[in-house]
């Protein structure tokens, strides 16, 4: 007999996908006999800041963009379908943002035939070129326990870690999507949870933020729009442009998705990016990864439906003339790929594997990641929930994983092809560890079989590429793995074999 396990792997769903529960205090996302209004209106203000105009704002509608001008006027005309006008907003000024969540967006009231809509921006008093961000990815909270778990441990570990820099340092985050598993009622509990960091965060829906009882794609955000606002937009700190994008694409009643940027995203991306100078280095947040290993290391034929975005490439021709970072999560699991002027950095969870354990499907610990950016370079580390700063791998002893009995190994859950990772025996340097795909040994104890783990049984260890392997000697008494990061930061474990 088939078990709910095979059939979701029969349908070439990861749990990442699944939409398990019922939604809950959803209204109904439109009226299907409701006639949509499609006449001109126009939007029109000023962008201020200490009562004078600021120059060369791109303001939108989600369809076009103008630039304000040198008094910080602006004007344009939109139709009554447009929710939201919003702003990108500029470099040199501080991130408006209420208990946390980023405010850079006004609601138009479409009943009239002119909305006005001035934005009023403070002037940060030290320059923003240095600053730092963090990406929170899939805390999908799915009940009052889970958060609870997280107002325990992940947002106060958050907390801490922004108190932990210089006092003045300028940090924001990124809601990398899946903030909540369907049940709408607990994004307040989200809002408390990235509230206690006191940072700005702008927010991106995910697969479970979306209306499932909507008819079509273009009405599956409401309910996030009305806690967040718009589901794509930008905004400008120091020499960096970030973009979110809504790469999760609605395809009907029955709970499904795929991985897809609309033709309306891209034009509006084209017309953002035209204000960007060539060669500006571009963080682009989405939820589903552009792209993953995942059709390499299971040697699939296809991509997995609703694993990656379908038409990336259209992405990637639009991108071609930056330097770009891009930020994704859904897959539960810590992975890097590279590629033309792209890497991309897919996370690991806040929620590790849907709040059953404390690691993740890849054996990378719940957690976060942390980017320090000075210029237009940025560096990043993995944060694990309640973990030092570096912690960055764990050795298991020798035998711990049945496919390499004679074997010790170390997962290193950051890692990207430019670190290097050595082992040494009772003290002498053996050289480089061997990478190999296989499954964090951790994470077949936790989450293997159709009976665990028992809070979510279809949760499976998944394969990765951040394992490495080395085979002791017969009278070896101690192991040390060092792993050095494409920054030169070493990091290292030890583990004694007697």
């Amino acid at each position: 007999m088939s078990n709910r396990r095979d059939f979701i792997k029969g349908l070439g769903i990861t749990g990442a996908m699944l939409s398990i529960p019922a939604v809950i205090n959803a209204e109904p996302a439109v009226a299907t006999s409701e006639k949509i209004d499609i006449a001109n209106i126009t939007l029109k203000g000023r962008v201020l800041s200490n009562g004078q105009g600021v120059a060369n704002v791109a303001v939108t509608d989600g369809i076009n963009i103008v630039l304000t001008d040198k008094g910080g006027n602006y004007q344009l005309l939109s139709n009554k379908t447009a929710q939201f006008v919003y702003i990108s907003l500029p470099a040199g000024y501080a991130f408006p943002h209420e208990k946390s969540v980023a405010k850079f967006f006004k609601q138009i009231d479409n009943k009239q035939s002119v909305f006005k809509a001035d934005f009023d921006l403070t002037r940060l008093e030290k320059e923003d070129t240095n600053h730092a961000f963090v990406v929170w990815a899939d805390p999908q909270i799915i009940s009052k326990k889970d958060a609870a778990i997280m107002l325990e441990t992940s947002a106060p570990d958050l907390r801490d870690l922004v108190a932990s820099y210089p006092a003045g340092t300028l940090m924001h985050g990124i809601g990398c999507g899946d903030l909540v598993w369907d049940h709408f009622e607990l994004y307040e509990d989200y809002k408390q949870a990235i509230g206690m960091s006191g940072i700005p965060f702008f927010n991106l829906i995910g697969n479970h933020d979306m209306d499932l009882d909507a008819r079509t794609d273009d009405y599956s955000a409401q309910t996030f729009k009305k806690n967040f606002g718009p589901t794509y937009y930008s905004f400008n700190r120091g020499q960096v442009h970030y973009v979110v994008l809504d790469d999760v694409f609605f395809i009907g009643t029955a709970k499904r998705y795929i991985g897809y940027i609309t033709e309306t995203q891209l034009q509006w991306l084209e017309q953002d990016l035209s204000h960007v100078k060539p060669g500006t280095t571009v963080v682009v947040s989405v939820h589903i990864p552009t792209n993953t290993g995942v059709k390499r290391r299971l040697n699939n034929k296809e991509d997995e439906l609703g694993g990656v975005v379908s038409n990336r490439e259209q992405l990637y021709k639009i991108l071609a003339p930056y330097k770009v970072h891009i930020m994704s999560g859904h897959t539960h699991m810590n992975e890097k790929w590279e590629d033309r002027n792209m890497i991309e950095h897919v996370h690991g969870t806040v929620c590790g594997a849907w709040w059953t354990g404390p690691i993740c499907s890849d054996g990378a610990p719940s957690g976060y990641a942390v980017y320090e950016v000075n210029g237009g370079d940025i560096s990043w580390y993995y944060k694990s929930t309640g973990k030092p700063k570096d912690y960055q791998l764990k050795i298991y002893k020798k035998g711990y994983l049945q496919t390499a009995p004679d074997e010790v190994v170390a997962n290193v859950w950051n890692w990207d092809s430019k670190w290097t990772v050595q082992w040494y025996e009772d003290g002498v340097l053996k050289g480089n560890m061997e990478q190999r795909i296989d499954y964090d040994p951790w994470t077949i104890e936790l989450y293997k079989g159709d009976q665990l783990p028992k809070k979510h049984k279809w949760v499976d260890p998944t394969l990765t590429d951040h394992l490495f392997f080395a085979k002791p000697s017969a009278g070896a008494k101690k192991i040390t793995v060092t792993a050095t990061d494409r920054f030169g930061k070493k990091y290292s474990q030890d583990l004694d074999l007697v």
